[in-house]
Parts: C-alpha cells; structure tokens; sequence
C-alpha cells in the first residue's frame, strides 16, 4: 500500500472511495463540499439527512456513488467539536475510514481532512498513522490465512502537497509499533530471551546500530543478582540486550529506553493460580517489544540524539533452582532485596538495568514495563501510569504522549509509601501493602537509579486491548512506541531551540 500526498482538487479525484471529514454540529455542505454535491446529484446532502449524520467523532456513513462517476463511493467520517481537533482525532478517524475501505473492497482510497492546528505535516502524518496502524493484520500463526476484502494499494492525502516527509515519517514510527505489536502477540515458546535478542541484533545489523548481548556469566560479573535470581529457575538463558544508536558527530543528548523483557511469568513459587490471566503472561515483555519498535524507527529518523535501548530479558519459571519467598538477592549497586512474592520479578529486573543504565553518563532514562495490577485497577485499561520525581521529564513524555495519542497520567510519588518497602532483614522487600501498589513500585526502582532524570511508566493496561479501539484491532497495541519516539524527537528540537 502507498501513502502519497496530492495537490489534486477535490473535485477533480478520481478513485473507488472518497472520505470527507466533517466537523459535529457543521455538516451543512457549503463551497467546494456543495460543488462536489451538486456533481453527485445531491448524494451526499441526501445521505446526510437520511441516516440523520451529526459528525460525532469517529462516526461513519457511506453510499455508492451513481454508475458512471469517476469516485465509486463516498465516505463520510465525523471529527467532533471543531475547538475539540487533535492530531488523534484525524489518526483516528482516518483508521475508521481505512476499515470502511478495506471492507468495501476499495482499492484505490482518497482523504479530504481539515488541518490540525493549520499543521500540514503533523496532519499528514497523523493521517498516514492511523491508516497503517488500522491496517495491520497479523496472520503468521495462522495455517490457512484467509484475506478478508481487497487490499488497498494506493490512499491520496488531498490537499498535502508536499508532505512526502510526514508521511515517511509515519511509516517509520508504524514499522516500529508493528514489530512492537508482533514480539507482544507471539506465544511465549516463539518470542524468548534466545529470540529477542536475536531480533535487537537483526536491527542493529539493519538499521547500523551498535548491539552488546550480555550473557549470564557477564551478568555475574556486573553483580547483577537481582535479573539473575528471576532468570535462575528457567531452562533458556537471560540475555541482557543494549543496543545503542549513535547521531553522526556530538549528540544533543544521551538518553536510555530500558524496557521489561519477562519473555514469560509464570509467577515463579508464587504462581499465579486460576483466573489470574497467566494465559497472557506472553506479553510481560511489551516494555522491551516497545524498546525495539522504538529503536528500529529512531534508527531510520536518525535524529541528532544518542539512546541506548536496554533490557534484562528473562523468564520467570519454576524449577528446583527457582529463588524462594524469602531469598535475599544483591543487586549490582549493593542494595539487598528481600523477596517476599516471586511474582514481583518485573522490577527485579529493572533494578539492575537501571544501574547498568546510571552509570552510563545519560541525561535522562525513561523505562516502561507491564508491572503492576494495580496500575489498571487505578486507571482502567487505556492509560499508564508516569511516575517520576522529575518535572522536566514528566512535562517532556505528557507532551510527547499527548502528540502520539496514547494515554497516559501522572500519579504521585509519595514516599512515605516506601515505609511499606522496608525489610527486617535486608535494604528492602520488592513488595509493600496493598494499597498504593503501583506507587511502591515505581519508589522501588527509584532506588536503583541515583542522580539520572528519570521516569517509569507503568503500560500493563494499555500494551493490549481485548476490542477494536481507535487505531488498533484486538490483540497487541505497540503501546509506547510513539510516545518513546516523540520524546526523543521532542528533545532533539527543545535542544535546538537552546532550551
């Protein structure tokens, strides 16, 4: 499928589909929309009022043209309040159209939509996004895939002329989330520490990153006991993936992405019993799926920024060597751990990678993981939770979320919670009460990191969705990609701009 802008008239189009965005409340067809109704016979003026079209977000009517007509259908799509328009709202509602599209078996499809914020590029991509994201259809474990419709292969941007970047652009980020989408939908006897490690190789060796595969025995040396007592009870080894992409000449800024990489939770001697979802504990690792979706599409933008991408990837087995409730690791900054539930292992491994990222000299360290139940149960299935003592960095990924469309909310960082952390017998436990769950998680890797501006967000909500949901389909989200790659976009032009 092409992506392509076009300074063609509206008029003048020529295609299977047209699709029209029309603002709630405003749907009276005045100027070049009369013009275009006038030439269909008054179709859409009709249309509008038969199936009593308000223009609510999202909302979609559409109607065969008469035969003979250079467009075969016309589309129309709503777009809500006009005071109310965000880049998401053209993402998508330009995925609703895609889907209309592809069921209407159009090949050919053309997008008449307002700018956001008389921003054509930002439209553009927005646009280009949400198409490809709606799109996407993952059939590899599928024996006899059945094709439903016919694929588009070709959608025109009319009045874009000139975006051809933006819609590179796109592409990039969305062969990110893509990969992102694959790794977390994978079974777990496809996607292992042995597998992903290998796909951060393939990228480096793509894309001319540097790649460094840290085995066990090197974990040993850096003391990383914390990642290695999660690893221990498994019969595949741990892989600790660094990949790091390099600007040409001084880079604005060092930055780390370290993502969890729990290729599969079983819970460990704290097993996670009936009901508990340990069917879909494949997707533990869609912090590291985000990671690598974001390293592969930093990798093709190449901005002027150096980010190191990370993660401690590992299973969380039982096996006769599996650590006990109870067992004390030392992680590689000295503190000890009391491990008082083996199903608390995401942060484990996050504490040593945090440590392997701090000393690295960065300016910032952003990590993401499917950590906690009480994150969803705080903020429900759609957004994540940003946790951080930094307000620079905090500011940083809000706007960078809010640009990218994927929901997230700041929670507190109340320390006094930590109490609920502490150990009679070591530094700490890796589980507090209750209550706060979410918020003694994130203060328990805070302790692992020392003067580095840092943020962690908690995505086990939004990593998958059980339903269509804007852009993505049911299944694996590639939550995080964009938001990743937008902050680190974002500082590359906040440096520019001498800030």
């Amino acid at each position: 499928m092409k992506i392509q802008p076009s300074d063609q008239p509206l008029l003048e189009w020529a295609g299977d589909s047209l699709a029209i965005g029309l603002f709630e409340d405003a749907v009276e067809l005045t100027g070049e929309l009369a013009t275009l109704d006038q030439k269909f016979s008054g179709v859409l003026k009709e249309l509008i009022a038969e199936e009593e079209f308000k223009g609510k977000a999202n909302s979609t009517i559409f109607t065969r043209v008469n035969a003979g007509s250079p467009v075969r259908k016309l589309i129309l799509v709503g777009l809500g309040k006009p005071d109310a328009l965000k880049a998401d709202t053209l993402r998508c509602a330009a995925a609703a159209v895609a889907r209309i599209g592809k069921k209407q078996k159009s090949k050919i499809l053309g997008f008449s939509f307002p700018l956001w914020n008389n921003d054509p590029a930002t439209s553009a991509q927005a646009i280009a996004e949400g198409v490809e994201l709606a799109l996407y259809q993952d059939i590899r474990f599928k024996s006899e895939p059945e094709e439903k419709g016919s694929p588009i292969e070709s959608v025109d941007l009319l009045g874009f002329g000139g975006q051809e970047v933006a819609i590179t652009r796109a592409n990039q980020i969305v062969s990110g989330v893509n990969l992102a989408r694959q790794l977390v939908a994978a079974p777990a006897n496809a996607v292992t520490p042995i597998t992903l490690a290998e796909t951060a190789q393939a990228i480096a060796k793509e894309y001319g990153l540097e790649v460094k595969i840290l085995e066990k025995e090197d974990c040993e040396k850096l003391g990383m006991g914390a990642f290695l007592g999660v690893a221990q009870a498994s019969e595949l080894p741990p892989k600790f993936i660094h990949l790091t992409y390099k600007a040409e000449g001084t880079p604005k800024k060092k930055l780390a992405i370290i993502g969890k990489g729990v290729t599969f939770d079983s819970g460990g001697l704290n097993i996670k019993g009936a009901g508990s979802g340990i069917e879909t504990m494949k997707m533990d690792m869609g912090g590291a799926a985000a990671t690598l979706g974001a390293a592969k599409a930093i990798a093709q933008i190449k901005p002027d920024v150096e980010v190191h991408f990370i993660s401690a990837v590992a299973e969380n087995m039982i096996s006769g060597r599996a650590m006990h409730p109870g067992d004390i690791l030392t992680a590689s900054n000295g503190k000890t751990i009391e491990v008082n539930n083996t199903d608390a292992e995401g942060r484990l491994t996050l504490a040593d990678a945090l440590v392997y990222a701090d000393k690295l000299g960065l300016d910032a360290i952003v990590d993401l993981a499917t950590l906690t139940g009480a994150n969803i149960i705080a903020l429900g299935e759609d957004i994540a939770g940003l946790y951080t003592p930094d307000d620079g960095v905090a500011s940083q990924i809000e706007k960078a979320a809010e640009t990218s469309g994927e929901k997230i909310w700041r929670m507190p960082m109340e320390e006094k919670y930590f109490e609920g952390l502490k150990s009679g017998i070591a530094d700490m436990k890796n589980t507090g009460p209750r209550p706060g769950g979410s918020i003694t998680a994130a203060l328990f890797l805070k302790q692992f990191v020392k003067e580095t501006p840092w943020a962690h967000l908690d995505i086990a909500g939004p990593v998958w969705t059980e339903k269509e949901n804007g852009y993505n389909g049911a299944g694996a989200t590639g939550y995080g990609v964009r938001t990743l790659v937008n902050w680190v976009l974002g500082i590359e032009e906040l440096v520019g701009r001498g800030n």
